[in-house]
């Protein structure tokens, strides 16, 4: 199963429980795996029906009980009025590591605290372990944190994108005074992933829902080709100008390879030695074709055109690549849609040794065959043969034995 999370209002810890247990997860099942952490004593979870513009949702509470206070988890301020144990990563760490939680989920649990912490360390300058901080030394942030990854195991969701991320705006006041929005921990764990923001003047993306969405996300982006079997609305503390909900789809969602992208750049000034390098790192690195055009440029100058095809999911990597690699200054990026034959790959034992063969199939019938150029050069070497006729035997050879 997949899930796709829509954070047109942010993101934070308990929109992300309210949003899957709104999907179908069993509350009683939640509390039953957390209360393998120990903790049961310091807190109480709350689930509530509610409304937020008119829309259904689910809002999780964590009551703290030694505080006797509620913590809403939407903002920083109200973060800062609360009191929370002063645990750091190394203690959140072992009491994960002492719970009878299975593997896959104290592994889970515990990078998106890492990444947590790493994040506050870098903005406070301090080392990860010298760091005192509320988000995560607070119990309601180990809820939130291993809960997600509770729920989205007892849901059976094994790949998770998301959207792109609405920050808010404004300012809010935290521990450390009043700070802009993004925080700056949620800033730094949203390096590299595409965010905005609208005119709504809240803390809408905390650290702790910045922390899952980044480190359990494989892509952001548009809602990918998908088949949706459920739907779940985890409702924000409080009513601002839209739908303080988080969304997220459960399904199947289908890798289209026929809809790729084409990465051009035209160059005039580059030693032509290099484009051999360039071209063995773009395909190394995930490119799915790479070709050289030679075209003329202003004032009849010669020059090269570099043409990538590549997925969505190893853009960014191959736009860096050509962008530090090369000497251009920029890239044009379009939308490519393709035809492809369904393929597969067989053996010819051939008197000469085994050669791979690529099969191209339409409709279930053999339309290409094209013997493995590297296995045919090989053997031809090797056996001090014409690769012409290696080529011609291994075809005929094919065809005869289907």
């Amino acid at each position: 199963m997949d899930a796709y999370f829509e954070m047109f209002s942010g993101i934070s810890g308990n929109m992300v429980l309210g949003a899957l247990i709104d999907a179908g997860l069993d509350p009683e099942d939640l509390k039953r795996e957390l209360a393998k952490l120990g903790l049961t004593n310091e807190y109480e979870i709350e689930v509530q029906k509610v409304s937020r513009s008119n829309i259904g949702g689910t809002y999780v509470d964590v009551h703290l009980k030694d505080e006797h206070e509620h913590h809403t988890h939407d903002t920083e301020e109200d973060a800062h009025h609360a009191h929370h144990h002063g645990r750091n990563l190394k203690d959140i760490e072992e009491i994960i590591d002492k719970s009878e939680l299975s593997e896959n989920v104290k592994s889970k649990s515990k990078k998106i605290f890492l990444n947590l912490a790493m994040a506050e360390s870098k903005v406070h300058r301090m080392d990860i372990q010298d760091v005192h901080f509320h988000e995560v030394g607070a119990v309601d942030a180990i809820i939130d944190i291993v809960g997600s990854v509770v729920g989205l195991n007892l849901l059976g969701i094994e790949r998770i994108y998301g959207s792109n991320i609405n920050t808010g705006k404004g300012y809010v006041f935290a521990a450390h005074g009043k700070l802009p929005v993004p925080a700056p921990a949620t800033a730094e764990l949203l390096k590299n992933v595409p965010i905005y923001s609208t005119d709504t003047e809240k803390e809408l993306t905390t650290p702790t829902g910045a922390a899952i969405i980044t480190t359990l996300s494989d892509e952001f982006g548009s809602r990918p080709l998908m088949t949706v079997e459920k739907i779940g609305y985890g409702a924000g503390t409080y009513e601002i100008e839209m739908p303080n909900l988080l969304r997220v789809s459960i399904g199947s969602i289908k890798k289209n390879e026929n809809e790729i992208k084409l990465v051009e750049t035209n160059i005039d000034d580059m030693n032509p030695q290099f484009y051999d390098y360039v071209m063995d790192k773009l395909f190394s690195s995930g490119a799915l074709d790479v070709y050289f055009t030679p075209i003329q440029m202003k004032k009849n100058r010669p020059a090269t055109k570099i043409s990538v095809m590549v997925s969505q999911h190893d853009l960014k990597k191959i736009s860096d690549i050509i962008l530090n690699e090369t000497t251009t200054l920029g890239l044009r990026i379009f939308d490519v849609k393709r035809e492809i034959l369904d393929r597969k790959i067989d053996t010819v034992e051939t008197e000469w040794g085994n050669v791979r063969v690529k099969i191209g199939l339409f409709d279930g019938k053999i339309v290409n065959v094209a013997p493995e150029y590297e296995d045919c050069k090989r053997i031809a070497k090797e056996k001090k043969i014409p690769i012409k006729e290696l080529y011609q035997k291994v075809s005929e050879k094919f065809y005869k034995e289907d």
